[in-house]
């Protein structure tokens, strides 16, 4: 919400999910991290739009563990929207989502204007209309997980995009696994993205996850973010053909250099080495299966 509010990306509905702060921002957002979130929000879009593109929209988008995402507004403003669009997160988390969803005219009037048919399903824990479907679920149990999303009319033989930023970290290495093959044997035609750390072994490394211990954030699944090699392994070895993985500074450098240097233009970052290494241990990973040769 900060990065939005001066300027780093364009995002009219963050606001309606998440409070502006009162001091102007929190002191451990440093100039870095922004650079950072910036990286990694254009970086996911870049991939999210080539799969779109490719697919010409006839496809569908599983956000897991979405959070308050609001990638669904921004790509119906795009005229961007696959055929239906899901959200899976902790059903306590869906709740208040549905509850910011009800409440906020600019957030629920996109959702009825890609209706059509009945009237919308909506429960505490889960909605669903024609386009957007946002399913309570947790995703340490991938049976529960499928039978909810195909309550809500997943189509296993549409090309299938699955997004999943910062989520797999906090699942143990076999959970994580058990979804990437649930991913990779139900859809023929598919794509997964995996945003999450990197090189997590060495001394800053080791220091980020210290400083998450401390504020009782444990990550269970640190092991397999040893590098980006053991990242692709992890994809491979669960069921996915192709699988490719950059870390955040190769990112930044693949970015239109014009706006790298708007954004670089927006506050001073003192500290580069701090904003390098930061950059380094975060990875953008994708990995693909393609019966159709799309």
């Amino acid at each position: 919400r900060f990065a939005v509010s001066v300027g780093y990306w364009k995002d009219p509905y963050i606001q309606y999910f998440v409070r502006q702060a009162k001091e102007r921002k929190a002191p451990e957002i440093n100039r870095g991290k922004l650079a950072c979130y910036y990286a990694r929000v254009h970086g996911v879009s870049y991939l999210i739009q080539a799969f779109l593109k490719k697919t010409e929209c006839n496809c569908q988008i599983v956000n897991l563990g979405a959070g308050m995402d609001t990638l669904f507004w921004r790509l119906k403003d795009e005229n961007l929207l696959p055929r239906k669009y899901f959200e899976v997160d902790f059903p306590m988390i869906v709740a208040r989502k549905i509850h910011n969803i009800k409440s906020k005219p600019p957030l629920s009037k996109p959702i009825m204007e890609s209706h059509s048919g009945d009237s919308l399903l909506i429960d505490s824990h889960s909605l669903d209309s024609s386009r957007y479907s946002l399913v309570g679920a947790d995703l340490r149990f991938s049976s529960d997980l499928e039978e909810k999303l195909k309550k809500h009319n997943l189509d296993t033989h549409l090309p299938t995009l699955l997004v999943a930023e910062c989520v797999l970290v906090y699942m143990t290495p076999q959970q994580s696994a058990n979804l990437l093959k649930w991913a990779a044997s139900t859809f023929p035609v598919a794509m997964f993205i995996n945003y999450e750390q990197v090189n997590m072994m060495d001394r800053f490394g080791q220091i980020m996850i210290e400083n998450l211990q401390r504020r009782q954030c444990n990550l269970a699944g640190v092991e397999v973010c040893k590098s980006l090699d053991s990242q692709k392994e992890r994809l491979l070895l669960n069921g996915w053909e192709t699988a490719h993985a950059i870390d955040m500074m190769k990112v930044y450098s693949f970015l239109p250099q014009a706006d790298v240097k708007r954004i670089e233009g927006l506050e001073f970052l003192d500290e580069k080495e701090l904003f390098e290494q930061l950059m380094q241990h975060y990875c953008i990973c994708w990995a693909s299966k393609d019966s159709s040769n799309l």
